[in-house]
């Protein structure tokens, strides 16, 4: 079930109005069931899965508190799901690449006879599993001793699907907490949906036309097109995710739970490294805290944090997506924060402290953003090969007429969604700004007087009902990051 889809806007409200009318001890169990039935809308016999994380990490964590072996229970907990998760997201691709050496060879390939289809979240589910897990090993919570209550938190469907991958010192003790209806914080959390709603139909979806167009067909679309094509893409896969995390954190709220936000004006970040501060918070922390800082972090000498740093990048492109095109835009920006901390060591050598101003940090924020972008067109392409091939067409081909001769309006998008999808990219940038100043303005528009608040509350939904992006028969469009 998509949150842009006729039967979310059904379901939605059934659940709440349900949740806050049953009696307060058993809406967790309300809870638990709506969010099963939300995940099986999209292939029933992949709950199992869902169920068979929840078992194993839930009795790994009793054993871990229990028993004297603990660090053999988190290894054998640990092994189990990632034992899964390899099965239904890299198994195609060791596969090819095993029959690819194979073939240097001149042997036989390998055909399992099988295809195996990506269960959907299960890179996200998996990794709050095993997050609480390790959190229980280090005694930084105690085990959950009702089964039933862990599972809503693995489950909890506004972010089952696409995160935020939440920690269990936050949201699972959030499901023995008594939630009263509010109106206020109903009413926050429904703008906070609506913006949501307005990041992915508004912008995202109206980016995605140009961009499908051009990097389907980049042999036609040459040049400029995949320059524009590439930095479109930016914008779309930040509305797009930034789109469902917002979206769900307004959904939780409404029931009176507390999401951890998600994005933070990435694209206003001056380097790389702040950039992924600022971008999946909830990923970053996790490789953060669960890889990184084991590896040895920054505790170890100058060169083992940099290779530790190529490490947490290499396998975050790799938990995005099992293809080698993944995994050269992990690589890439876990270069760009190496070469980062050489120029950062060899500048204070030489300059020592260089003063701020608005010049340099325009410039660092430029040049940020380029380098971020670069990185995405391999995100973006099917293949390495497409993306080497884009490359080039980008430097050989001339074709700066494109920008002034209106052939940008005939890729799927008319002069009139062309310069509205720019002024919507103005207002996501404004936005973004007041939130980089840490302005929240969500809370700013909650405190203006009754016109003003309805006033905002119409432009958006109107926005988002008249200028959004609706498929045939007003077919909801998947979000990107359902596919990892």
């Amino acid at each position: 079930m998509l949150f842009n889809s006729f039967n979310f806007l059904i379901f939605f409200p059934a659940v709440v109005l349900a949740y806050f009318l049953i009696p307060q001890k058993i809406r967790y169990l309300w809870l638990l069931a709506a969010s099963y039935y939300f995940y099986m809308c999209w292939n029933p016999k992949y709950v199992l899965l869902l169920l068979f994380s929840t078992g194993v990490t839930f009795l790994g964590g009793l054993a871990i508190e229990r028993f004297q072996n603990k660090k053999t229970f988190l290894t054998l907990t640990v092994i189990a799901n990632l034992t899964v998760l390899f099965a239904y997201k890299y198994f195609d691709f060791a596969m090819d690449n095993l029959n690819w050496i194979l073939n240097k060879f001149h042997i036989q390939a390998i055909d399992p006879g099988f295809d195996i289809l990506l269960p959907v979240g299960i890179s996200f589910y998996t990794f709050q599993a095993l997050g609480y897990t390790i959190d229980v090993y280090r005694k930084e919570i105690y085990a959950e001793k009702n089964f039933l209550k862990y599972a809503l938190f693995v489950s909890f469907f506004p972010q089952l699907v696409a995160g935020p991958i939440e920690r269990s010192k936050n949201l699972l003790k959030q499901v023995s907490e008594k939630h009263t209806f509010d109106y206020d914080r109903m009413r926050k959390g429904l703008l906070i949906m609506l913006w949501g709603y307005f990041l992915k139909l508004v912008i995202a979806d109206r980016a995605a036309i140009f961009v499908n167009v051009v990097y389907g067909d980049y042999v036609s679309y040459g040049g400029i097109y995949i320059v524009i094509a590439t930095l479109l893409f930016a914008v779309q896969i930040y509305c797009d995710f930034a789109g469902y995390s917002t979206i769900a954190k307004g959904a939780a709220l409404i029931m009176g739970f507390r999401l951890m936000e998600n994005f933070e004006a990435p694209y206003f970040a001056k380097s790389v490294a702040e950039f992924w501060r600022r971008w999946h918070i909830s990923l970053s922390g996790w490789f953060r805290d669960y890889l990184y800082i084991p590896l040895g972090g920054n505790r170890k000498g100058k060169l083992r944090k940099q290779l530790n740093t190529m490490i947490v990048f290499l396998v975050s492109g790799l938990w995005h997506g099992a293809s080698w095109n993944f995994v050269i835009w992990g690589g890439l920006n876990g270069f760009y924060q190496v070469v980062g901390m050489w120029w950062q060591d060899l500048r204070g050598k030489i300059v020592g402290k260089t003063a701020k101003n608005i010049c340099i940090n325009v410039c660092k924020t430029i040049v940020t953003f380029i380098l971020v972008d670069f990185s995405w067109l391999f995100f973006r392409a099917d293949s390495i090969r497409d993306a080497f091939a884009m490359l080039k067409s980008m430097l050989t081909v001339k074709n700066f007429s494109v920008l002034t001769d209106g052939s940008l309006f005939g890729l799927g998008l008319n002069q009139y969604h062309f310069w509205f999808l720019l002024l919507a990219i103005a207002i996501l940038w404004i936005t973004d700004y007041f939130k980089y100043k840490n302005v929240d303005l969500f809370e700013k528009i909650e405190k203006q007087n009754v016109a003003v608040r309805y006033f905002v509350y119409m432009c958006l939904f109107c926005a988002v009902v008249l200028f959004g992006i609706y498929g045939v028969d007003y077919e909801a469009s998947q979000f990107i990051y359902f596919q990892f």
